[in-house]
């Protein structure tokens, strides 16, 4: 099985039992040993996962940590679990940083069984960071993401070859977290730097007023043109390929709709908790921006995220909706598409999918000229 359809399979588990599960106790026989088998190592052989592990010097009395994993005879992962609710920022490593010191092991992972936060020593030898280097997220994922945990599986387990790509991967992703950042909300250093460099003279208080607010809707017109660039090559290749395909004699079967009733796009009601869009929502809101800025203008496009699905809207009106994107299960996604109010929901592996739609997108879009 890939490592993909194991990931998904103990998604479908998550969900299932997320709300029974209230322990640390629990979340370790739940999740995190379903994890680990996931990887390939064997819960229940001793002499590779080894619970309640205790150094052997220099640690408090009574001081353990809940697994170390032992690859080639060396104690090389050591595993520190809170219990499912826990929110990883704030835990307490002083433990974990004190086992690592003492102990041969190379990586250390803080997990809450849907979390996994992975550390080393990159910033100074047998120390452990205090920035995880890698974090892998069960319920929010990316492809990518699923082939740096493969390296830590116990039939590619490489310390040199994580260890490698570990200094990169740590900043990349951190430098990547402040540029998503400053795209959603661009703070007024990054403002400064942009306007400066098509205006001149000192930045008083006026230019600050007529330039930072276009800023924000600059980023998000060129993301747009950029997604549109893209869809549009995409496209073409779709089109080549599906000549190619006629003039064999082979058509592929058009995506069918999953049935559904009419409803109509609610107000997000109020005293309904806060609800996060995530980024690969934001991705497909982008695709969808992109794909219908020929028919209707992309300042007509707005975004409303609900808590079971992420609404696009046009004119940011609920009674225009252009499309709703269900993305909250791992297990399976919708995008659902309208004629009228009536949302017809279409599975999509992923957010590319979306661009096999373009046709209806850009007919529901038409209904709003």
């Amino acid at each position: 099985m890939e490592m993909q359809d194991k990931v998904r399979n103990l998604v479908g588990r998550i969900e299932k039992h997320r709300g029974n599960i209230l322990t640390e106790e629990a979340c370790k026989n739940a999740f995190v040993m379903p994890f680990l088998n996931m990887l390939g190592y064997d819960v229940f052989n001793p002499d590779v996962v080894i619970p309640e592990f205790i150094a052997d010097v220099g640690i408090k009395k009574g001081e353990k940590v809940d697994y170390a994993i032992r690859v080639g005879g060396k104690i090389s992962i050591l595993i520190e679990c809170k219990c499912s609710s826990a929110n990883l920022k704030e835990v307490h490593m002083s433990q974990l940083y004190r086992y690592f010191h003492v102990t041969e092991a190379k990586f250390a992972i803080l997990t809450n069984g849907i979390e996994y936060w992975f550390y080393t020593d990159i910033d100074e030898p047998n120390k452990m960071d205090q920035i995880p280097f890698f974090k892998f997220n069960l319920l929010s994922h990316r492809s990518a993401d699923i082939l740096e945990l493969q390296k830590f599986s116990s039939d590619q387990f490489n310390v040199d070859n994580i260890v490698s790509t570990a200094n990169n991967l740590k900043y990349s992703s951190a430098l990547k977290n402040e540029f998503s950042k400053e795209i959603a909300s661009p703070s007024d250093e990054f403002c400064k730097i942009l306007v400066s460099r098509i205006v001149s003279g000192s930045m008083t208080s006026k230019v600050k007023e007529k330039y930072y607010g276009l800023v924000k809707s600059a980023i998000n017109d060129a993301l747009a043109d950029i997604l549109s660039d893209r869809i549009s090559s995409a496209l073409d290749m779709t089109s080549s390929a599906a000549t190619s395909l006629a003039r064999s004699g082979f058509v592929e079967p058009a995506p069918q709709p999953v049935p559904t009733s009419t409803i109509e796009v609610p107000e997000k009601p109020e005293g309904e908790e806060e609800v996060v869009t995530t980024q690969e929502e934001l991705e497909g809101y982008y695709v969808v921006k992109a794909i219908v800025r020929n028919v209707i203008s992309g300042e007509r496009v707005s975004i409303r995220d609900a808590k079971s699905y992420c609404a696009i809207l046009v004119d940011n009106n609920n009674r225009k909706p252009l499309a709703r994107l269900h993305l909250n299960s791992k297990s399976v996604k919708y995008i659902g598409l309208f004629k009228g109010k009536d949302e017809e929901k279409f599975k999509i592996e992923n957010i590319d999918d979306i661009y096999k739609f373009d046709e209806m997108l850009r007919e529901t879009a038409r209904q709003y000229i």
